[in-house]
């Protein structure tokens, strides 16, 4: 063979070894899956508990959980920004690991209100400090015609155990006839399997596997880190900056996943072990949706995606305001569950594309410091509409502030979006 043709048969065997998504996107995905497992068990009746347990208004509920993403999605902009910096991110997920399992210790052990709200703030705290680093592994590592595709199967296998969590807190509420304590005892099994696995198999990466396809401005020579300042924002570029204004005001209509299971307690007076079946239900759209959408992406316009979640989100509601029965409610549930599955992978994966590698877990951060701010006046408005008019309300607000999105996105996509009219790269 003479070396042209071994050039040119190395070259047709690329395709091949570069398509496949990395093992470490698979451990990530596994880790996720034990620790979604172990949130929902536990996440499914925490609304519940705040009400009838702890006599907690609706309105306190929406603050409590706004504040508590507010938090959570903070931490992922200092933790992204901190692994850009470092260049490792292994080490800051294992701390953000840690703190999510001593929170559902403290959930086990909480007595009053004060406790368990420190508890659910300590795992948005975790859960907020390991986010952005470890999303950007992923694209620090995944092929670039396969980003879509693995954080697809990251996502999918993130809402199998959250899936799986419901199936276990819903036999466990069964079990011990409604004990909540005693569920989130039993949550915390598999957070500390999770944790073990992480710190045993996944390896920091070495390298990054593609650089970024557009970018608003030149970065600095690559192999200087860049500095750890709001300085590097304007390397983002501005169609970055688009994207989070969409997605700001995507997430306004977005209200936390509680009001669902508030709604379905009150509307319906379903048992609290239902909550479980809320959170199965929403997360089965979102599992079997993640990973098609990320391949889809892949292929296709990601931002014409975008579209199709909006719909979803404005085709959930009105089933669920509209619903007179369980299974009608369900079904709006599963919509609901459908546009998580196919909004974060969008976004996440626009994001891996479109920012300078060195500064993907800053990029990541922003992105998700935006659905902090965004999610906590979501949740404090859903809180407001349900405490001055009624729950059911919750989903007229959401579909209207789901309209106004449509617009913007409509507006904005195809001057500030070109790259992805392209398809593939």
């Amino acid at each position: 063979m003479t070396p042209q043709e071994n050039i040119n048969d190395q070259t047709s065997k690329r395709p091949k070894k570069y398509g496949k998504i990395p093992k470490t996107v698979w451990q990530i995905g596994i880790v996720m899956l034990l620790m979604n497992m172990s949130y929902v068990m536990s996440y499914s009746f925490s609304a519940l508990y705040f009400k009838h347990i702890m006599a907690t208004s609706v309105l306190s509920i929406g603050f409590i959980e706004g504040i508590c993403e507010f938090v959570s999605n903070g931490m992922k902009l200092f933790s992204g920004m901190l692994s850009d910096f470092f260049k490792k991110r292994k080490g800051v997920i294992v701390f953000g690991y840690a703190f999510s399992l001593l929170s559902k210790i403290l959930f086990a052990l909480s007595s009053s209100l004060t406790i368990i709200f420190s508890a659910k703030m300590m795992e948005r705290f975790g859960n907020g400090v390991l986010a952005s680093p470890r999303d950007a592994i992923v694209a620090d590592i995944a092929p670039r015609k396969r980003i879509g595709a693995s954080y697809g199967l990251k996502r999918s296998l993130a809402f199998a155990g959250s899936l799986l969590g419901g199936v276990a807190g819903f036999l466990a509420m069964t079990y011990s006839n409604n004990d909540y304590k005693f569920v989130f005892a039993l949550a915390v099994i598999p957070a500390v399997t999770a944790v073990a696995l992480l710190v045993i198999g996944v390896k920091e990466p070495k390298r990054f596997d593609h650089p970024a396809i557009t970018s608003g401005a030149p970065m600095p020579a690559p192999k200087l880190p860049p500095k750890f300042q709001i300085k590097n924002f304007k390397y983002l570029g501005a169609s970055f900056w688009v994207l989070m204004l969409v997605n700001f005001v995507y997430m306004l209509a977005r209200m936390n996943e509680s009001f669902l299971i508030l709604h379905m307690n009150d509307g319906f007076q379903t048992a609290p072990k239902f909550g479980a079946i809320v959170m199965i239900v929403l997360n089965l759209g979102s599992a079997i949706t993640a990973y098609p959408i990320g391949l889809l992406g892949d292929k296709f316009n990601r931002v014409k995606v975008l579209f199709v979640a909006v719909l979803f989100l404005m085709l959930s509601d009105i089933v669920m305001y509209t619903s007179t029965s369980q299974n009608f409610m369900y079904l709006g549930i599963f919509f609901w569950g459908v546009q998580i599955g196919i909004v974060q992978n969008i976004f996440i994966s626009l994001i891996a594309e479109k920012v300078p590698e060195d500064l993907r877990g800053t990029g990541i951060g922003i992105f998700w410091l935006t659905t902090g701010i965004s999610a906590f006046f979501a949740d404090y408005l859903a809180g407001y509409v349900a405490e001055t008019f009624a729950l059911k309300q919750i989903f007229i607000s959401s579909c209207l502030i789901g309209v106004v999105a449509l617009l913007i996105l409509t507006t904005v996509s195809n001057s500030l979006f070109p790259r992805a009219k392209e398809g593939k790269q």
